[in-house]
């Protein structure tokens, strides 16, 4: 297993800063430990030699090196705790920019919340502790075996020796928990998203009774996680103690071999002293890499997901040079295809389809058959794996829709999602989604649109009432002409021309669904409108119907 991803230092300013603060506080801290072995030496020595007038210096010296040390490690504690900090935060924002610009319908809101808060806090002692004390384990054993080697060769060969069996014993150790560690955190992240969903779908489980068997599960990954957790820090436990006692014996081995000599007198006091000194100064950084390994192993796990979530294309490409579409474009799929990462089989095939301006687009066919896929690269959600979309730009002349910024084309777009997503919010707040910003004239302009004004009237405080998560205080159908609001607000503020609903009236009650589609019908007046459905129930409204099948177009027919 790598000590450190090599992607954390390409692409974290905060981590090559941190390495390199580092390196010069390890080459700091390596020459003060040298001279703090040296001038110790030579105070014992020379005290034991009655020479104790000329120690006042040494002895100062001692004292002001051992200031030095402890202002050093303070300093670079206090500078790798803020460079963690400022590492999680950077990595937590572009794992959010990169989750807000790809398809939610793909996301993973649970792993990906356990990932940013919890997974990414265990960056905290690899970043502030394991990476210092790494650099540590490759300066200060090197400088002792320099000084030591000089200063006797017998027993700096006897360092030598034994020196490397810390470390195979570490890659032994690292060999035994890696899988180990990456089963506790999908055991982690699986526990995290599970819980996400039980907590969300609460209310729709208690009504059928089901509470108690999805706590029974929850309990069941809880433990299994719990075992995980600690047959992984048993082993990390029982390292540590092998290591110690490794570097204990080192040592002991170490002052065996200088003790008779210095008894025969075949070594000079101070040299044995320096030598003695420095002996356990040469395990030390390894002892402690070997203690911190469990936050390594955590460490490089947690940055090969977060760079795994990274790196799965989710977000539309950012053009070089951006081309703006015209004011009402037209839409072209041309042999279009999508074929999702990890999967054979394609979702879209050889699409050819043409949104012409001011016309409304019906796209039915069953689940599974490409229809909101085909809404996903409308959205920019992905990108096609085969032939283009092509888009009227300002100039007249058709571009790819990739050559266009996806956040001028997405400000063309009102969208109404099959499940929208209310907060714990007001109602005015949830409608104003669609524009922050807009005012409460035209927040009730588009409720009234929308056919929601009678809804917010019945509820306590009106636009002011607070809908909980997900509008858990609203039915299937008032939460979609909440949204519908929202489309509306879009639309009048930003003059979106492009409409995309995605099964605008499922699974609602007549009087809801006529409610909504008496508001869909206004919100599409000359606009580019594409409705996706199952059935044909919504062609009175569409100028052509076009029916999906395994990811390409069936029959084609104009309404």
């Amino acid at each position: 297993m790598r000590p450190l991803d090599p992607r954390l230092v390409r692409s974290t300013a905060a981590v090559r800063v941190h390495l390199a603060v580092t390196v010069v506080c390890g080459f700091a801290a390596t020459a003060l430990i040298l001279l703090q072995a040296w001038l110790v030496a030579r105070v014992i020595g020379g005290a034991t030699a009655g020479a104790l007038d000329a120690l006042g210096g040494a002895v100062a010296a001692v004292g002001a090196v051992a200031l030095a040390r402890a202002a050093l490690t303070y300093g670079a504690e206090t500078a790798a705790l803020r460079s963690a900090t400022r590492v999680k935060s950077d990595l937590r924002r572009r794992l959010v920019r990169h989750v807000a610009a790809g398809d939610p319908a793909t996301t993973d809101a649970g792993e990906l919340a356990t990932l940013a808060t919890r997974g990414l806090d265990a960056l905290d002692d690899y970043v502030a502790r394991y990476l210092p004390q790494l650099v540590l384990a490759v300066l200060v054993p090197v400088a002792v075996l320099v000084v030591v080697f000089r200063a006797d060769w017998i027993s700096g060969l006897v360092i030598a020796l034994t020196l490397p069996l810390i470390p195979v014993f570490m890659a032994l150790v690292g060999m035994h928990t890696q899988e180990r560690t990456r089963r506790q955190w999908h055991l982690l992240e699986r526990l995290g998203g599970h819980f996400l969903d039980v907590v969300e779908g609460l209310p729709t489980l208690a009504v059928f009774r089901r509470a108690k068997a999805e706590a029974a599960l929850i309990r069941r990954v809880t433990e299994a996680h719990r075992e995980a957790t600690m047959r992984t820090l048993r082993v990390a436990f029982l390292s540590a103690f092998v290591l110690e006692l490794l570097a204990t014996l080192a040592v002991a081995l170490v002052a065996v071999e200088i003790g008779l000599r210095l008894l025969y007198g075949r070594l000079d006091l101070e040299t044995a002293l320096l030598v003695l000194i420095l002996a356990p100064e040469a395990y030390l950084p390894l002892r402690e890499v070997g203690a911190r390994f469990h936050a390594s192993m955590e460490g490089v796990t947690v940055a090969e997901r977060v760079f795994a979530a990274l790196e799965r294309p989710s977000a539309a490409p950012t053009p070089a040079e951006p081309v703006d579409p015209t004011p009402r474009p037209a839409v072209r799929f041309a042999g279009t295809g999508l074929t999702y990462p990890g999967r054979d089989a394609p979702a879209l095939d050889g699409v050819d389809l043409t949104l012409r301006p001011g016309t409304t687009t019906l796209v039915t066919g069953r689940s599974g058959a490409g229809k909101t896929s085909l809404m996903a690269l409308l959205l920019r959600f992905a990108e096609p794996t085969a032939g283009r979309v092509l888009v009227t730009a300002a100039d007249g002349r058709e571009v790819d829709l990739a050559d266009i910024h996806p956040d001028t084309w997405r400000q063309r777009i009102a969208w109404l999602p099959q499940h929208p997503y209310l907060f714990d919010a007001s109602v005015a707040d949830n409608i104003r989604l669609g524009l922050p910003g807009a005012s409460d004239e035209a927040v009730r302009r588009a409720a009234r649109r929308a056919e929601a004004e009678a809804v917010i009237r019945a509820l306590p405080e009106r636009y002011a009432t607070p809908l909980g998560e997900r509008g858990h205080r609203l039915s299937a159908g008032q939460r979609q002409r909440i949204a519908l609001a929202r489309a509306f607000l879009r639309q009048e503020a930003l003059d979106a021309p492009i409409v995309l609903l995605d099964e605008p009236t499922a699974h609602l009650d007549p009087e809801h669904a006529a409610a909504v589609r008496a508001g869909v019908a206004r919100l599409l007046e000359g606009r580019t409108g594409v409705i996706v459905a199952h059935d044909e129930g919504w062609s009175d409204l569409a100028d052509e119907v076009v029916r999906l099948e395994a990811g390409a177009p069936a029959e084609a027919a104009h309404a």
